[in-house]
């Protein structure tokens, strides 16, 4: 017998998915249009923009991120005193790039990514053998602080438990320019569709290989399907952290964008990769 919690389980990642497709559906009408003025004007568009589910988780599924995901949960009903630090000075560096970074990494070696955020340090064990093209993404996008001084847009309180971050726009549709392809989806920490807490993912668009920078942090068991790349693991100190920003709750969902935004400030100030 399905479980009244089962039951509203599912019902969340049902109605995430279709958020997720009436996304996907209306960013694809505006993508029609805004080609057809550019036409009309001889505007000629160079580059692309990954796009990316903003409810991962990333949205869910729905959205992680961007990440991209399956249901928009809920916020908290209640907003609570912001646990976090005003950002560091600096601006936020949009670059894009045409394709995916030469492999650099090795692959043999292990490597850790650290988030100094507003709310403190996030420490991050890499899975570079697992995931190399995502690791070695990261790793590029780092070292061009690509990361640094953007915002986390995302948190999920209901359903799923996530934050996600990565989108230097902050709207949940940005990305480096470049797609990567999915990895590690059968890792084994991955059990009953559910993502444990302490797991760091890509979020997506909702189709294969449509990875890019935005990412999600879960910081409680979640269930979500195993198509988010599983690439690294959150310290324990880390997962203090994270848990902090998490209890301040999150905002009502913005009615553009859908995103939930965290009531607490949360900034990445520096993101870095190193080799160990």
């Amino acid at each position: 017998m399905v479980s009244q919690e089962q039951r509203r389980r599912q019902l969340a990642r049902e109605k995430f998915l279709r958020q997720q497709q009436r996304r996907t559906s209306a960013r694809r009408r505006a993508r029609t249009r805004n080609a057809a003025i550019a036409s009309v004007l001889g505007v000629i568009v160079i580059g692309s923009v990954a796009l990316y589910t903003t409810g991962v988780v990333l949205k869910d599924d729905d959205d992680k991120t961007n990440a991209n995901a399956e249901v928009t949960p809920s916020p908290s009903a209640s907003k609570a005193e912001d646990p976090c630090d005003k950002p560091a000075e600096g601006k936020v560096e949009t670059q894009t790039w045409k394709k995916e970074p030469a492999m650099t990494i090795d692959k043999s070696a292990k490597y850790a990514m650290k988030l100094s955020t507003t709310c403190g340090d996030i420490g991050i064990d890499l899975k570079t053998s697992a995931a190399p093209h995502t690791v070695n993404s990261f790793n590029f996008l780092a070292r061009k602080g690509f990361f640094d001084h953007t915002k986390c847009h995302r948190l999920t309180t209901e359903g799923i438990y996530v934050l996600q971050c990565g989108d230097p726009t902050a709207q949940g549709n940005g990305g480096p320019g470049y797609n990567i392809p999915d990895e590690n989806l059968k890792d084994k920490s991955l059990k009953d569709n559910v993502y444990p807490a302490g797991t760091v993912a890509m979020a997506n668009t909702g189709q294969p290989n449509s990875g890019g920078s935005q990412f999600f942090l879960v910081y409680q068991d979640s269930q979500l399907p195993p198509s988010y790349t599983p690439f690294g693991t959150i310290s324990d100190d880390g997962m203090k952290v994270l848990k902090k920003l998490a209890a301040a709750g999150a905002q009502p969902a913005d009615p553009t964008t859908g995103n939930t935004a965290p009531n607490a400030t949360v900034v990445i100030n520096k993101a870095t990769v190193t080799k160990s």
